[in-house]
């Protein structure tokens, strides 16, 4: 099989459009949310925002949610107000608001809320986060987020986890065009990875970082499986080493590896060794590791068939699927 073509094809039928009516849900209950926050907390508060795939443009229709970064002012909650004291106002406020309509539930540094709107579920994931000083947000964008349950090294509780979101999204959006595209087609396919295990612990911020650090690195050409290849070998080799970091672009000092414990990080490095040797001995292998969405497969398989006038034919399947 070719496996260049198959990993177009997991790209295309996971593109979140093709959800357009789940995706109109999202941003409807995003912006309720958005402004129940603005008008329970009105001036303490700076305006809630996207982040996350949506924002980043590496979003896939399988498994996504809207993650929605809530600033506040560094005095909104009294003048020793702690971050924990923000957190737990946070989640109180919501899981009285929606708790008769949603599943509310405490993260790692976010608050989790799953509505059931007919039938689908949407997750909307809030953030709270608050200036380093006050009335400085508007300058620096600089927030600190609370840690509600261990992660990774992070102990619970902690309160030092200092970052700028803004500048996580441009990271991703300022890259030169044809590179840009080239690493939100990575980053997706590690998603569409990542979804074929259950409550991994890398989390998708977590890949972005190790791929664009991939790129900088090394020698990323050729088609879309060679680049893939490349990044894999990287995330195998380099992920365990003792002076690997993966410095978060809001902050420098903030390390993301240690989201991951030491036996976390071992773990992924032999994920991505023995993925590589399976698909090395047969290319089918690669359909497990990266797996269409199969809900959207004979819609592609349809535009090859409809392009008209003989000058595009469809391709033989065991030319595109093996």
């Amino acid at each position: 099989m070719d496996k260049n073509l198959h990993l177009d094809s997991v790209i295309k039928t996971h593109q979140i459009t093709k959800e357009e009516q789940l995706l109109t849900k999202h941003k409807d209950k995003n912006k309720e949310v958005k402004e129940a926050l603005e008008k329970k907390y009105e001036s303490n508060i700076y305006s809630p925002f996207n982040s996350g795939s949506y924002a980043k443009n590496t979003a896939m229709n399988t498994k996504f949610d809207f993650d929605m970064v809530c600033p506040f002012k560094r005095n909104a909650f009294g003048s020793n107000g702690t971050l924990k004291q923000m957190y737990e106002d946070v989640f109180d406020f919501l899981y009285e608001k929606y708790k008769d309509v949603a599943t509310v539930r405490k993260q790692k540094v976010s608050i989790g809320i799953e509505f059931f709107a007919d039938g689908d579920v949407v997750k909307i994931d809030v953030v709270p986060g608050r200036e380093l000083n006050q009335d400085q947000y508007k300058n620096d964008e600089n927030l600190n987020l609370y840690v509600y349950y261990k992660y990774g090294n992070f102990e619970e509780g902690s309160e030092r986890i200092k970052t700028n979101v803004q500048d996580q999204i441009k990271n991703i959006k300022d890259r030169a065009t044809n590179e840009k595209d080239s690493i939100r087609k990575v980053i997706r396919l590690l998603k569409v990875w990542k979804n074929t295990k259950y409550n991994y612990p890398t989390k998708s911020f977590f890949l972005e970082l190790i791929t664009i650090k991939a790129f900088d690195n090394k020698d990323i050409t050729g088609n879309l499986w060679s680049k893939l290849e490349t990044v894999l070998q990287y995330i195998r080799d380099e992920v365990t080493g003792d002076s690997f970091t993966l410095k978060d672009p809001g902050n420098s000092s903030n390390d993301l590896i240690e989201t991951l414990t030491t036996s976390e990080r071992q773990m992924l490095s032999d994920d991505m060794k023995s993925m590589l040797e399976r698909i090395e001995d047969n290319d089918e292998n690669i359909k497990t590791y990266f797996p269409e969405n199969s809900k959207f497969v004979e819609e592609e398989e349809n535009k090859y068939d409809n392009k008209g006038s003989g000058f595009y034919s469809a391709p033989p399947k065991t030319e595109r699927f093996g």
